[in-house]
Formats: C-alpha cells, structure tokens, sequence
C-alpha cells in the first residue's frame, strides 16, 4: 500500500511538473516567438525576428560611435489604447498589471512583428527592467531613443526625467541622477493623435497606409563622463579643400582634437566653434567611387586630458546648380550628374515603419544599386541612421523629404505651423552631416502646404551647402485643397506625372533653376500570393515581368530625350517596392518577386547616366552666383 501511494504522488508529480512546463513553454512562446502562419505577408527576414532575443542589435548611431553601449531592444510590457492615461499631462508612471501584454520593441504596436497587431492604440505605456553594467564605473548614463511617434514622456523608478516631441528625431536623457544601483524600473509613456496636425507623412490619417505609432527604433544606453561631445556637425568645402568640423559640448570653451584613421592631428579647437582640417587632393565622394574619411574626434578637460572619444566619417562632395552651356544642371563635385532614382517609402508587411532587420534596411538600397540608380528619394519619411550609413557606403544620392502635415489651416494653424517648422529643422539638424544627402524636399504635392516660398528659402539660408527642392510636384494637390502652384523660388521647377509622356508635362529649367521630373512612372504588376489583402492598383497595370520591363525601357528611353534636348537634370521612379495598396514597386511588398527584368533596367540606367556624364563633358560650365547667408 505504501508503494501504491508513492507511485502515485510520483505520478501526480510528474503530471504537475509537465503541465507546470507545458504552460511555462506556452507562456514563452507567446512572448518570444510567433509562427510564420501568423503573418499576412512575411519577409524574408521575419524568421530571423523571432527567433532572436534582441531585435536589431546594431550600433544605431554610425557618425558618432562610442565603444560601450547597451541595447534596450527587446520585450517590453505594453498597455496601450484610448482609455489609458494620457501621456501628455502624466506626473507619475501608471500601475501595469503582473500580466500586462508584452511587445517586441522596437516594433510598433499595429505591427505584427510587435507580437500584438493593434490598431491605432492613441495613448501607449511600455515598460522594463534595466540595470547599469559595472564596467560604466561611475560615469553619466544617456538613455537613447532613435524615435517614438510622436510624444514620449520618460519615467525612471517612478520618477518624471522629461518629455520629447517629434516623431522622426533622435532624442537623449541623462538618467544618471535617477538610478540605484540594482535593477531599475523604466517606462515610456507616448501618445499619437493621427489627426494629421503633425508632421506625420503617410502615416497620419491622410494617409492610405497602415496607421503606426509609439517606440518604432532602437532604445539603448550609453556611459559618459559628466562633459563629453553631445553632436557633430561636419561639413565637406571642396573651394577650400577642407572639412569643418563643430564639436558640441555639454560645456563650451573645452579643447577639441580631430584626427584621421592615421592618427596625427590634424587640428584642434574649441567646443561649439569650427574647426578646420585641410584635406589635401581630396578623394571625392561619388556614386561610383563613394570614399568615406575615417574620423576621430576627442574632446579634453581643463588639464588636457581626453574626457570623451568618439568615431566618425565624412566625405568630400559637392552639390550645385549651374549652367551647362546655357541651362541650369545638377552638378555633383563640379561636373553634371543626371539624378536617376527611385521613391522610396520604407515600410514593411511585418514591421510596417520598421525594417525587420538591418539586412531587410540594406536591401532595399542594393536594390537601387544593383538595378543603376544613383539616387534614393526617401519619401515623407526619416529613417533610422543606419539607413543613411548605408547610402553613404554604397554611393546613392539622397533626397530627404520633410514628412508633412495635413492641416495647416485650421483654427490652431499658428501652432500647427510653427511645430512643422521646429521639426523641419530638427530633421536638419539630425542630419546635417549625412553627405550622400544631397537635396531638401520641404513639401511634396501640396500636402500640407503652407508658406512655401518662404520655407524654401529659410531651408536654403540655413543648409545653403545642399539643394532645396521646395514644393516637389507642385502641380498636384490632394482633393481636399487646391494646388497654388509654382513657389518660384529653390532649386528646382519640379513636376510629376503618372501618363502620357508628351513634352508638356515634363518640367522646363528656367534662369535659376534645373529642370526635375520628381514622381513619374508607377507601372503595376499582379503576383499573386505575394499581394497585402486589400484591393490592389497602380497608375497602370501591364500583364506581365516582360511587358513591366520593355515599359520602364521606354519611359526611360523618353525621359533620356528630354535630359538631352530640353534640360531635365533628374527624374524620380515609383517605386521601389509594392507598398501595401500599390503595386508598382521594382519587387513585391514581401520582398520575394523580382517584377522586372533587372539586366534590362540596369542597362537602361546605366546608358543614361553615363550619356548625361558625356553631355557635362563636352558642355561649357558657368557658375550661377547667388548669395544665402547662413543664419
């Protein structure tokens, strides 16, 4: 009798313990991992996501690298929804349950690699557990947050550190003064309207996408001293064969050290005032050779010691406009460049805003490459650093879109106006130092529009190194305002036009400025079992890979003429990829299917940009003299 009772209290056991296993294993499962089943349109590279603890664990900030870092990536809790508290006017963290829902960050929560699928959530709370390495000693910890769309507010062991506004910039806290030694309680309030009262692009809801809001790129943390370089700015002078270089610190006055990869001094100066290296017969930075110039930059104390140390790169470039015998063109490093590109939107069927992976990041841009594009207009969005690390790497020319609003004439259109403008030149400033960014696009197609002319030209006053492409396609508008039409100032008289390639809806240069055809094309394809479950269109759908690719060749082909015989100097094609709705990309939205014959469409690039090469060649150069005084 006594073995009877033992054997079946070792049964119960063991059917306790596997069911005690089973639940933990379901639990798991539910938080890390999610079958390809689940997915609407997996990519390439959603696998990989799962199966990973800690979700694109690249150094998110290439242009000023420090050696220690940590990742904050990752599952997080998450409440999120319309009846949470508002984040906007929260003095104390909220209350999450012991069994709140988990998200994978940095995916936003309608993403289904966020492992949640939600929809418009409005007010969203996420939180986890963080701990400072004891290597950091006793420095200063900056807590980083690529984006979050489009308010945050930043709790550290309940206690408020600050808020950020803006849903594409970078932003920082020192949370130093907020830690304990032990594990440490984070969390992130955000909020998104969507009512397009915000510089929001296509993701507001305007826009015909998936709507996407909250933490959308990578959360880390960095150690410091209590000085130390808090921005670069670097910019290329090739009249002088120079580059210049600005040191911010969190103290002005320190001495600043740059140096090259060789490691000699190369100058030094003061923090918050530029310096000056001299780069002496210059490797230009071109689409074919894209050179980039290591750098170093130290920042030292009061008695000369280094306090701060971080790696960088630059490029020697230049970008203009100029008359090549007579008409204004595009010169890239004092010689015409025809800009041959693609509009690039960046989203993803799994990750929607964000790339699944840094691979899934570069692989839309070798595609531009492969195919013999020189150039990516990055479409109403900013991108995650690392994107334009890629475009510097790679050699592909940058149109930087400023993502719009959608209602600058309502009743609070002053703040609504001045918010745009603030957030304009954050982007700027973020940015400033890319050097495959080579052109501004403060509007596209009157969404949003406002005071242009006099954007354009405070755009052009405080970045007059780069071109400014004030209102790209201004002969479109959104059915709900009318077009104004042609701000007449910038660098580009710029149109769009989906039909018919006949002259007169090609762009003309004038006498200040080139000629761009800045959205053409947007020839569909169906490919069926690679489509998002939505009724799908194009300007045009053809019937197959051979018809789509004997298209392109001769809108191509038209587009070569006019750059020949009637000024053009660039033109923009739709697109990259299918995006949800539109399936007019190069590849489907999954990334699977090739839609073209990508030999001919390479030759075709590849043709034209070498006969534009020949046109500057054999064309007389003179400058067009025009004063912006930076402010």
């Amino acid at each position: 009798m006594k073995n009877l009772h033992l054997m079946i209290e070792n049964m119960i056991y063991r059917l306790l313990t596997c069911l005690f296993t089973a639940i933990s294993l379901l639990i798991s499962f539910s938080i890390q991992s999610q079958t390809l089943t689940d997915f609407t349109l997996p990519t390439p590279w959603t696998e990989e996501v799962l199966s990973s603890e800690l979700p694109l664990p690249e150094y998110p900030r290439p242009q000023m690298e420090r050696s220690e870092w940590e990742n904050l990536n990752g599952f997080w809790d998450y409440m999120g929804g319309k009846n949470q508290p508002d984040p906007r006017s929260a003095e104390t963290a909220p209350t999450f349950s012991d069994n709140a829902d988990k998200i994978r960050v940095p995916f936003v929560p309608e993403s289904e690699l966020s492992g949640l699928a939600r929809s418009g959530e409005t007010f969203m709370w996420y939180k986890r557990q963080i701990s400072v390495p004891k290597s950091w000693g006793n420095k200063r910890v900056l807590l980083h947050f690529g984006a979050v769309d489009h308010f945050a507010t930043i709790f550290i062991n309940g206690k408020k550190v600050g808020t950020h506004t803006g849903g594409y910039t970078a932003f920082n806290f020192d949370i130093t003064d907020y830690l304990t030694k032990n594990e440490n309680t984070l969390v992130v309030g955000a909020h998104d309207a969507n009512d397009g009262k915000v510089p929001c692009g296509k993701n507001g809801d305007k826009g015909d996408y998936t709507f996407s809001s909250g933490i959308w790129q990578t959360v880390w943390m960095e150690p410091v001293e209590r000085e130390y370089i808090s921005k670069l700015k670097l910019i290329p002078d090739l009249e002088s064969n120079r580059l210049q270089v600005t040191a911010s610190a969190i103290r002005k006055g320190l001495k600043v050290k740059v140096m090259t990869k060789e490691g000699a001094v190369n100058a030094s100066g003061i923090s918050d005032e530029p310096l000056y290296i001299n780069i002496e017969n210059p490797h230009l930075w071109t689409p074919d050779d894209p050179f980039l110039y290591d750098l170093n930059v130290q920042l030292l104390d009061d008695r000369g010691k280094v306090i701060d140390d971080v790696n960088s790169y630059f490029a020697m470039r230049s970008v203009k406009i100029e008359k090549v015998d007579g008409i204004n063109r595009t010169l890239l490093n004092g010689k015409f460049e025809f800009q041959l590109g693609l509009l690039d939107q960046g989203y993803w069927p799994d990750g929607i805003f964000t790339a699944p992976t840094d691979e899934a990041l570069l692989y839309d841009l070798e595609l531009a490459k492969q195919t013999g594009f020189n150039v990516v207009r990055k479409h109403i969005k900013v991108e995650p650093q690392r994107w334009y690390h890629h475009c510097d790497k790679l050699g592909l020319l940058v149109w930087q879109d400023m993502p719009n609003l959608w209602y600058p004439d309502d009743v609070d259109s002053v703040a609504v106006r001045q918010n745009f403008r603030n957030e304009l030149k954050d982007m700027i400033d973020q940015l400033i130092s890319v050097p495959s960014i080579v052109m501004w696009v403060p509007f596209n197609e009157n969404w949003g529009a406002f005071e242009v002319a006099d954007i354009t030209d405070w755009t052009k006053k405080y970045d007059p190194t780069r071109l400014v492409n004030g209102l790209s396609g201004y002969n479109y508008a959104p059915h709900y305002r009318l077009a104004p039409g042609d701000p007449g100032n910038g660098d580009f008289v710029d149109l769009h036009h989906y039909g018919k390639m006949e002259d007169k809806y090609f762009p003309m240069p004038d006498e200040h400025r080139a000629a761009s055809f800045g959205e053409f094309g947007g020839k569909g394809l169906f490919v069926r079992g690679h489509m998002w479950p939505v009724p799908n269109n194009a300007y045009e759908i053809v019937i197959n890979e051979d018809v789509l690719s004997d298209t392109y060749v001769y809108l191509l082909n038209e587009v070569e003429q006019r750059m020949l015989y009637r000024g053009l100097s660039a033109a923009i094609y739709t697109q990259t990829t299918d995006v949800e709705h539109e399936i007019n990309g190069l590849v489907t939205y999954d990334r699977k299917v090739e839609k073209m014959d990508f030999q001919k469409v390479k030759w075709i690039n590849t043709e034209i940009i070498k006969n534009g090469r020949k046109l500057g060649e054999k064309k007389k150069v003179s400058s067009i003299v025009r004063e912006y005084p930076v402010e």
